[in-house]
């Protein structure tokens, strides 16, 4: 009984191309660049060329064997030239094939050398990006650690709270304001005295809207001038007599200014003069009202003897509605001087405010209007009906 055997490998093994033996891949592999032989960088060295040249052959030989068979009666040139040419077409056909293929390779390593290159980019923009985000976030865990530090007021030992809690207290804001001075000192000791009685003062009024309610002796301009600028919905305002000398200030022109800013953004101004007597019906008047239409602010008078009775029992002082919602008012004493500047943001009073500013308003006299009584006025022709 025989036992068959197994076949083992032949290590006197034709190169490779020869003649049914397939093309080992190691044929394949790339070469440095600028080997001699080399397109790009694939191998096509005398290996390919001897493999090809040897198939040409083989092919040669083929076709003169089958010539010699179907045509003996030829002669052995003529069998020779056809074996020849078959042969060399067989070359050439492997020539065509094989550079298509080469170049195709060529393309894909391109291609594949250009995506690993932009892989390499893309994971260095990220880790730059991660290291970016990472700064960003030490910066603002120490600009936090600033503010807390140096800007709060250290913790007090625990005090029994108010009955009505208040967002800052009374005995803190001398040392919220310390602690600001501290941190914006300008160097000199008295500009820090400066900064330090100034944010104790800011900071007071501050302390105080917490009730909806805060004042400042004599006229605060700023406070006018902030207001006019935050509003979003409407600016309403009342100038008595008193007022008639500030409509020449230089403040004047930078409130006017501002309001005619807010007009441009979308918010309506109205102004209402109240006059003591008809006397006050002059061109000065007429001018200073013609001055703020051109700025588009709304603009009527009201003779305060000439209002129904209902209208006078009401109070009569300067006061400023913004947005409906913060009342801006000017106290004068005996003497008509501007004593006290007060904002009030209680809904009750400023509800009162807006119905008596709506009922003057409607009392009041046009532009229009106002030039023909100022002209009535000067050629003596009105005559008020006293009933």
């Amino acid at each position: 009984m025989s036992t068959a055997q197994t076949p083992q490998p032949d290590d006197t093994a034709g190169p490779p191309g020869a003649v049914g033996t397939p093309e080992h891949p190691a044929d394949r592999t790339p070469a440095p660049s600028g080997a001699p032989g080399t397109l790009g960088s694939t191998r096509t060295g005398p290996v390919p060329w001897r493999r090809r040249l040897l198939v040409g052959l083989v092919a040669g030989l083929l076709a003169w064997g089958v010539a010699a068979l179907l045509s003996p009666e030829d002669g052995a040139a003529r069998q020779l030239g056809a074996a020849a040419l078959c042969a060399a077409a067989v070359v050439a056909v492997q020539h065509l094939v094989l550079v298509p293929d080469r170049a195709a390779e060529e393309r894909a390593r391109r291609a594949e050398s250009l995506l690993t290159e932009t892989a390499a980019t893309v994971r260095g923009g990220l880790r730059r990006y991660d290291e970016l985000q990472h700064g960003l976030t030490r910066h603002t865990e120490d600009m936090k650690q600033l503010v807390e530090t140096r800007l709060v007021p250290p913790p007090r030992p625990a005090e029994p709270e108010p009955p009505t809690p208040s967002l800052v207290r009374i005995g803190s804001v001398s040392d919220l304001a310390a602690n600001f001075a501290e941190v914006l000192s300008p160097g000199l000791p008295i500009l820090s005295t400066f900064v330090r009685l100034e944010m104790q003062r800011v900071i007071g009024h501050l302390s105080d809207l917490t009730t909806l309610t805060a004042e400042c002796p004599g006229e605060n301009h700023d406070w006018m001038l902030t207001l006019t600028r935050a509003a979003e919905k409407s600016i309403c305002a009342t100038s008595t007599s008193v007022d008639r000398t500030f409509w020449n200030s230089e403040p004047a022109s930078r409130y006017l200014h501002a309001q005619a800013e807010a007009i441009e953004q979308g918010v309506p101004v109205r102004r209402l003069f109240l006059l003591e007597s008809a006397r006050e019906l002059d061109d000065r008047l007429l001018r200073l009202c013609e001055e703020q239409e051109v700025l588009h602010i709304e603009v009527r008078v009201a003779v305060l003897p000439e209002l129904p009775p209902h209208l006078l029992r009401g109070t009569t002082n300067d006061f400023i509605v913004y947005d409906e919602a913060v009342s801006f008012e000017i106290d004068q004493d005996l003497r008509d001087v501007n004593i006290r500047t007060r904002l009030i943001a209680r809904q009750d009073h400023v509800h009162d405010r807006m119905k008596r500013f709506r009922e003057l308003w409607e009392a009041g006299m046009s532009l229009r209007e106002l030039e023909v009584r100022v002209d009535d006025e000067e050629d003596g022709t009105w005559m008020v009906d006293r009933g």
